[in-house]
């Protein structure tokens, strides 16, 4: 594409010299991998600045740069007032705006986004319609997968990877929208046909200022739904009625409204919902009609996130029956609520709640059906939200007959400051809680104390495979660790 043509999506802009002639065949915001013919857009980060790295840039074939600060270099150097907001822009001219010929699925929410995304992934394929899903876990597109640095990519990454789903045919796209991502504009230039909000509780208060900037950032998925309205293309925020939170969400919309719930009057309810340690069951009721789910997904907030699923696949027509076939066919989402199962007589299970809602949740549904003592084995991650360490330490003491604190991903901070903000305000006995910095031996540890009947659940990292501890990830996965624990210890 030449720049010139390119640039008519940034309505003012000062250039360092002529760009006619210029033909731009990729546009990149990582120096170590510029192409040649490419336009390198200078990303201020936390930590780098894409400013330091122009010459790098160049060297591996940037033919142009986009800042918006001074650069010496002897390429065009295009300023713009930011380089973040104008990336957005030019990601989506460059890829032909795939998001308008690409209808996409938003699912924002503390607790929940990739199991919905799971939920409906599984609902469009059971209708026959390719899906490509963004998320935490990873990228996909049909059985193809692709690896995520982020919940949400930057703007230019998920344009490109938009721009892919087309190319491969894709019927619908799905992805997860992080608070940060909508907060830092890496949706920008998204065309979203359906937003879901899940739930919203205590997290990330180390990036946001308080709860209330915190369902700020997540309203504007509901507000980036647009203004107008297409008869061929109707759009929904989908809103789940039980949270609070809901209210402020829905004045942040113009768009169609369908909300969920299993306690309040809503469009989409669970009725008659029945818990056991098999899995759950209830009756569906919705404005095309009602139906009985049985699914093998354990615990409430589970029957909450098929809620959400189902009214938004109800927005986007599915009929209720390839809905009922989809839910009752999944088994479970990696890493959320994944047992451990090597035979042994105790129940070991695998979950990523990493915040004080999400984690009581769990405990909640642990407790309704242990028949023996339950252990958990929790840690807080470093670099984040100082405030919910002991919140965290608190509900695992409350639910659980003995909790083993250890180290989750420390990051840059040291795991003992960290054990000790999670412990130091504790009113329970020592007595009933071990302080193992080392995940490995806490893992150990929690196994070695189970007998007949009992569970552990292992909160907080779930499906990741990796620790970092400092600037390094180290490969750790607990489904792993607790795998090889099981089978050292024997039945």
């Amino acid at each position: 594409m030449r720049l010139v043509e390119l640039l008519e999506e940034i309505p003012f802009y000062n250039a360092s010299t002529s760009l006619e002639g210029i033909q731009i065949d990729s546009i990149e915001m990582d120096s170590r991998v510029n192409s040649p013919n490419s336009l390198f857009v200078c990303i201020s980060g936390y930590t780098q600045d894409g400013h330091d790295f122009v010459d790098q840039a160049i060297s591996n074939g940037a033919i142009a740069i986009i800042a918006e600060k001074p650069v010496k270099t002897n390429v065009p150097v295009i300023m713009v007032r930011d380089t973040a907001r104008a990336m957005s822009m030019l990601a989506v001219r460059f890829y032909h705006n795939p998001t308008r010929k690409l209808p996409l699925i938003g699912v924002t929410g503390t607790n929940g986004k990739t199991t919905v995304t799971y939920l409906l992934e599984t609902i469009f394929n059971h209708n026959k319609q390719k899906t490509g899903v963004i998320g935490t876990i990873q990228m996909k597109i049909g059985d193809e997968t692709y690896p995520v640095n982020n919940t949400t990519p930057d703007s230019l990454s998920l344009q490109r990877f938009f721009s892919k789903m087309l190319h491969k045919e894709v019927d619908q796209a799905i992805m997860e929208v992080s608070s940060h991502a909508l907060d830092m504009g890496r949706v920008h230039g998204c065309e979203f046909d359906v937003a879901i909000f899940t739930n919203l509780s205590q997290d990330h208060l180390d990036y946001h200022k308080d709860i209330d900037d915190y369902l700020r950032a997540k309203s504007l998925l509901f507000a980036q739904l647009g203004n107008t309205y297409a008869k061929h293309q109707p759009k929904f925020a989908v809103l789940n009625e039980d949270d609070p939170s809901s209210s402020v969400l829905k004045r942040s919309t113009a768009q169609n409204i369908l909300t969920y719930s299993c306690k309040k009057e809503a469009d989409v309810t669970a009725k008659d919902i029945r818990l056991d340690a098999g899995g759950t069951s209830f009756t569906l009721r919705t404005p095309v009609g009602a139906i009985e789910i049985n699914s093998k997904l354990i615990g409430m907030f589970n029957v909450y996130n098929m809620l959400a699923a189902s009214t938004a696949a109800i927005a986007k027509n599915i009929p209720l029956a390839v809905i009922k076939d989809a839910l009752e066919s999944i088994t479970g989402v990696n890493g959320r609520f994944e047992p451990v199962d090597e035979k042994q007589n105790y129940a070991v299970i695998v979950d990523y709640a990493h915040t004080p809602d999400s984690l009581e949740n769990v405990m909640q549904t642990i407790k309704e059906f242990a028949e023996g003592k339950v252990y958990v084995v929790v840690g807080c991650g470093g670099d984040r939200d100082r405030t919910k360490r002991p919140l965290m330490a608190g509900i695992a003491l409350h639910y659980a007959d003995r909790a083993i604190f250890t180290s989750d991903n420390p990051r840059t901070e040291d795991p003992a400051q960290i054990l000790k903000d999670m412990t130091t305000d504790l009113s329970r006995n020592k007595a009933d809680y071990d302080v193992i910095s080392d995940r490995k031996e806490a893992i150990e540890h929690a196994i070695k104390l189970a007998q007949k009947n009992d569970i552990i659940l292992i909160a907080g990292k779930g499906h990741e495979t990796y620790q970092q501890i400092g600037l390094v990830k180290y490969d750790f996965d607990d489904r792993e660790v607790a795998r090889h624990a099981i089978k050292t210890k024997g039945i």
